[in-house]
């Protein structure tokens, strides 16, 4: 393992997460130079690993559980026998950050809720990320990404107008909980830094879901009405939707009213100029169908490529919709070293999505692949704890690791 360089160098992290929301703010963590360990359960470990297919070329290990745990070092550890909390609260006492994201009050039956931590430790800085957070009527509820979309309003905001009401392509609830998170402990760090004090971070999945349903949740507090979904098309601009080309489709993204007159300038549609139901965003909302209605057959008339290329020489927002296999194969996201390569403990190399932020003086370091179940156990419980070989093996015979 090599040294971290990043900006949480020397900050140590206890990860008792699993699946995708703790998984991905430990992950965050790690990539920015923590020193994080991801606590797993003996011969079962984190859920993902068998979220399967399909795998990573040349492993057995599951593309979910790949994408969102590098950086990390896997200690088999189970937390309901006690020599195996006995063992937690020894590592726990190195470290600066735990994250979990059991069910509210599971931990305090194995020793490591909240408040049993802080008075061991004052200093541990503790996220607990959950689907409805730590108080409230719905707390002990379980949470999952897709109930979390639908009770969190954005699946009444997606999907076409007369369909049915959709959850979005990828996980967002989690994710973005995940990173609320990660957000939230950067602050307890600060806090930390000038008090000497730690803190919870309380993330509920439904929280953070209401909170990002950004200026949808502001239009509904703005007028007391529930938003129409509206497919491809944005509720508080026009034309700002997906259309039609000659070969197949394209989004368009007209902004402003200056935006809509260099639009319509450039390709014969000054008479839209001339008409009070276009010249204005307000009235192109209002009138949003008619608009759509008029820009079809225009748009239809060229290709994709087509239009990319005549409206960015406008600087005027577009994109073709690409496929996931032109999303890794475009120019700008391979000049942005998006995809990774990384020598997985297989033997095998594996492709992993690389971490967006792009710091100048203390970048992001991919230091680990993503372990194998138990890969650390011994290496982190000798050299943290002191255990030899006989003691590990007495431990692997108990189960405990």
């Amino acid at each position: 393992m090599t040294e971290p360089t990043g900006p949480l160098k020397g900050l140590r992290v206890f990860d008792l997460t699993r699946v995708l929301a703790g998984p991905t703010c430990a992950q965050m963590l790690a990539d920015l130079g923590a020193d994080v360990v991801k606590i797993e359960r003996p011969g079962a470990g984190d859920d993902t690993r068998g979220f399967a297919p399909p795998v990573m070329p040349g492993t057995q290990e599951s593309a979910y559980f790949v994408g969102v745990n590098r950086n990390k070092q896997s200690v088999t550890l189970d937390i309901a026998q006690k020599e195996g909390q006995e063992i937690a609260l020894k590592l726990i006492a190195e470290c600066d950050i735990f994250v979990e994201n059991f069910k509210v009050g599971a931990l305090a039956k194995y020793g490591l809720g909240y408040e049993q931590l802080h008075a061991r430790f004052p200093r541990l800085i503790y996220c607990s990320i959950t689907g409805f957070g730590q108080t409230g009527p719905y707390a002990p509820r379980p949470g999952y990404d897709s109930l979390i979309q639908a009770m969190g309003g954005v699946m009444s905001l997606t999907g076409e107008p007369e369909g049915l009401p959709q959850k979005v392509g990828v996980p967002v609830a989690d994710l973005f909980a995940g990173l609320y998170g990660c957000i939230g402990i950067l602050a307890a760090l600060r806090h930390r830094d000038l008090t000497g004090q730690g803190q919870q971070i309380d993330i509920g999945m439904l929280d953070t879901s209401v909170a990002w349903l950004a200026n949808q949740g502001m239009n509904y507090l703005a007028t007391n009405e529930n938003p129409a979904r509206l497919g491809n098309q944005h509720p508080n601009i026009a034309p700002y939707q997906v259309f039609p080309t000659e070969d197949g489709h394209i989004v368009l993204s007209v902004a402003n009213d200056p935006t809509f007159k260099r639009f319509c300038e450039a390709f014969g549609l000054t008479h839209m100029l001339e008409d009070p139901r276009f010249v204005t965003n307000a009235a192109r909302v209002g009138n949003r169908q008619l608009v759509t209605d008029t820009l079809t057959p225009v748009m239809q008339q060229h290709n994709t490529t087509w239009w990319v290329e005549q409206l960015e020489a406008l600087k005027i927002g577009c994109g073709p919709i690409n496929k996931l296999s032109e999303v890794f194969s475009d120019p700008h996201v391979i000049a942005r070293n998006m995809v990774l390569e990384m020598e997985h403990s297989s033997g095998a190399t594996v492709r992993v999505i690389a971490n967006p932020v792009k710091l100048s003086e203390t970048p992001v370091d991919y230091r680990l692949p993503p372990p194998l179940l138990g890969e650390h156990t011994d290496a982190v419980l000798g050299a943290r704890l002191g255990l030899d070989a006989a003691a590990l093996a007495a431990l692997r015979e108990k189960n405990v690791i």
